[in-house]
């Protein structure tokens, strides 16, 4: 049998809707595939991206595609020029866009990298055409080595191509082929980790990518997921590259974006005057996330009385000696500024004057204050507070969690409860594994992750209700983690309710999945409770990710014959089914009480030799032989196919009507065997059994037969046929 796996959506030659001539694949992705492709009208050559058959006919994808053909709004020299989207008479989509001639990135990184001036040349170009995206709010969200094209070799023609897992940050949109974790991990930045994804995540793979570029080498982000987290929690390395191209990656790729630059427009501010860094420090109060702690510098606390004592002089009684006026004018002030501060002192210490006496720091505005676990467990506390006490209690409690903080003593238009409450948020969140609570004044947000679906619950509630003191404002959320969750950690479950065969990943991630990823689960079980359970089970480990179950639900009989089934790949025989007595299609493969199933089995063009088993194991236990049996006892391929080529239907299960001369096999549904019935065709190269098998024989025979002689089978494809009492 010869394999079709590798043929692309279109062939070499093909001309589409009598425009486009394919020349060559470009790439291949899990969704689509692009293609080099040439006008026959104009000659011009384009880039073709089309979407693969299963998905040109999914609505989801189909208006997701036209998202990403929304992209030719964006006009800029930096970024790929998108047209339209177009459909052949099959159905199949592809997005007709510029092709790009010249290396990318990845192709010099492997070439031994750039020089520090021409990256800076590159910088300011892909920046520019970042501002143009984030103008319109599309992100990125993909930027790497691969993605970025320098037209002609040359840096000052850099282009950012594949903005198909771009995303569009206005309210309400989705990403354009799917809300998935889409970064490459040695580019991402850290916060794509859990899904969290704006501008600044282009900012920092733009810094990472840069010094890959520079280097020569792609980074070095670990061989597994805690690893992944570890470092995707620490600075870059930049030792060694030349300023100011070293500052500028150290400010575009800051692991927390907080202190970050900001966006693509500071960045080109940056590369303008690489000696201003006012663009990190944002000022806009309403925007929590990009607020930055500037410690102000230290100051003595002051005491200013608020009122002093009067003196009264007796000059009939006092006795002066006759100093120069000169002394005698200094003096007279010089004692009363000391009765004043003897007064003051005396009245401090003894509380005589209460709150009339008040300390002032210098003011900070804004005010503000973060305090943080991250990912790798490191607590901190920077920004403003209002009193010593609270300073001090802040301080002790990042110390207890194995942190530092460096608090720096302020006024401010802050509450008053405004440090009492602050450490009742800390102390919320402090026994969670990462958490933040940022303020800018009076405003709070406060962000987490648990892996504890009751801690978060129970966080997320006590936040809604009433564990937002009454002096703030603000919001929370304690997301389900882990950050990174390893295939590892699903494998448990899946063979715990592995009742019916083996239950599989689909395309598992090498590193593991994000918090934003989706995890699919294909394979068969033996009832909808084994379902039920194990969709439970996979959701109290996999947290805040979607969860997609491909499963077939056959039942106890049919998987005992399943897990004796040889582990064979499919041949491409097809199975379909019509109802009697005139053969409607019956697509669905449902029938009920009374019907009479028709059965064809469809043999692929290339299958022109061998053998074709076809056998029907019903929920009953017993198996009924289609063919070969005592009725059609020849069932080599080149007999079935008698002189016919190409693909060719061969009936094993009749109408009553054309059966009832005997010499044929019809069923008729009754009652008495409700459920599902598998349908299996096997090719073999030679004859598995020594002679016929009965027509209907116990399904456990049927296995022992099929495991002596597994040896010589080469494909097995099968078929669900579902018997119901009629609605």
């Amino acid at each position: 049998m010869n394999s079709n796996s590798n043929r692309g959506i279109f062939q070499i030659g093909d001309v589409l809707n009598n425009t486009y001539r394919i020349e060559k694949v470009l790439g291949r992705g899990g969704t689509s595939e692009v293609y080099l492709a040439t006008s026959v009208i104009s000659g011009r050559v384009m880039a073709l991206k089309a979407l693969r058959p299963e998905y040109s006919l999914d609505e989801d994808f189909r208006a997701l595609m036209t998202r990403e053909e929304d992209m030719r709004e964006i006009r800029h020299d930096a970024i790929v020029r998108y047209y339209d989207n177009q459909q052949t008479d099959s159905g199949l989509i592809y997005l007709v866009m510029d092709y790009v001639e010249g290396p990318g990135l990845d192709r010099k990184i492997k070439d031994g990298g750039m020089p520090a001036d021409e990256l800076l040349i590159l910088c300011k170009r892909v920046t520019e055409g970042l501002v143009a995206a984030h103008k319109k709010n599309i992100v990125h969200r993909d930027l790497s080595p691969d993605n970025i094209i320098l037209r002609d070799g040359n840096p000052h023609d850099a282009v950012i191509i594949d903005f198909g897992i771009a995303k569009d940050t206005n309210p309400g949109a989705e990403t354009v082929v799917g809300n998935e974790f889409a970064g490459k991990y040695a580019y991402a930045a850290p916060e794509q980790l859990s899904g969290q994804t704006d501008a600044r995540a282009d900012i920092y793979s733009l810094g990472a990518l840069l010094l890959a570029t520079y280097r020569g080498k792609a980074p070095d982000i670990g061989n597994n997921p805690m690893e992944v987290i570890k470092r995707k929690s620490e600075v870059l390395d930049t030792s060694g590259v030349p300023e100011p191209l070293k500052s500028l990656l150290d400010a575009m790729t800051r692991p927390d974006r907080e202190f970050r630059l900001q966006s693509a427009q500071a960045v080109l501010d940056r590369l303008q005057n690489p000696q201003d860094s006012t663009s990190e420090i944002p000022t806009d109060l309403e925007d929590m996330d990009r607020t930055v702690i500037a410690p102000l510098s230290k100051a003595k606390p002051k005491t200013t009385p608020s009122a002093s004592p009067k003196t009264t002089e007796n000059k009939s009684t006092r006795q002066d000696p006759q100093p120069p006026k000169k002394s005698r004018s200094l003096l007279i002030p010089t004692l009363a500024v000391l009765l004043v501060l003897a007064g003051g002192a005396g009245g401090y210490f003894s509380g005589l004057f209460g709150g009339l006496v008040t300390t002032s720091y210098p003011v900070a505005d804004p005010f503000t204050f973060v305090a943080s676990r991250s990912e790798n467990g490191t607590a901190q506390a920077v920004g403003n507070v209002p009193s010593e006490d609270i300073q001090l209690e802040l301080t002790q409690l990042i110390t207890k969690l194995g942190g530092s903080a460096e608090l720096t003593l302020a006024s401010g238009e802050i509450a008053e409860t405004w440090g009492k409450d602050v450490l009742q948020l800390v102390n919320n969140v402090s026994g969670l594994p990462e958490w933040r609570v940022l303020l800018n004044a009076n405003q709070v947000r406060i962000t987490g992750l648990t892996n504890d679906a009751s801690e978060q619950q129970r966080l997320n509630d006590l936040f809604a209700g009433n564990g937002i003191p009454a002096g703030l404002t603000g919001t929370a959320n304690i997301e389900l983690g882990p950050r990174i969750l390893p295939v590892a950690a699903l494998l448990p479950a899946l063979n715990g309710y592995a009742d019916c065969g083996e239950l599989q990943v689909i395309n598992p991630p090498a590193i593991g999945y994000s918090n934003a990823d989706v995890i699919s689960v294909t394979g068969r079980v033996a009832s909808d409770t084994t379902q039920g359970n194990l969709a439970e089970t996979l959701a109290a480990i996999i947290g805040e990710r979607s969860l997609d179950l491909d499963f077939e639900v056959l039942n106890p009989t049919l998987c005992s014959i399943s897990g004796a089934l040889p582990m064979v790949p499919t041949g491409g025989v097809g199975v379909t089914f019509g109802l009697g007595p005139d053969n409607t299609p019956n697509p669905t493969g449902t029938f009920f009480v009374g019907d009479n199933p028709i059965i064809d089995i469809t043999l692929p063009a290339d299958l022109t030799d061998g053998y074709l088993f076809v056998s029907a194991l019903d929920v009953s236990g017993s198996v009924f032989h289609l063919l070969p049996n005592v009725l059609i006892k020849d069932n080599s391929i080149a007999s079935l196919r008698d002189g016919r080529s190409g693909p060719i239907d061969i009936r094993v299960a009749y109408s009553l009507d054309d059966a009832a001369d005997g010499s044929k096999l019809a069923f008729n549904v009754d009652a008495t065997s409700l459920g599902k019935t598998q349908i299996i065709a096997i090719y073999s190269d030679t004859q598995i059994f020594d002679g016929i098998r009965p027509t209907t024989e116990s399904a456990g025979g049927y296995a022992a037969a099929l495991k002596a002689r597994s040896g010589t089978i080469r494909s097995l494809d099968s078929r669900i046929l579902t018997t119901a009492e009629r609605p």
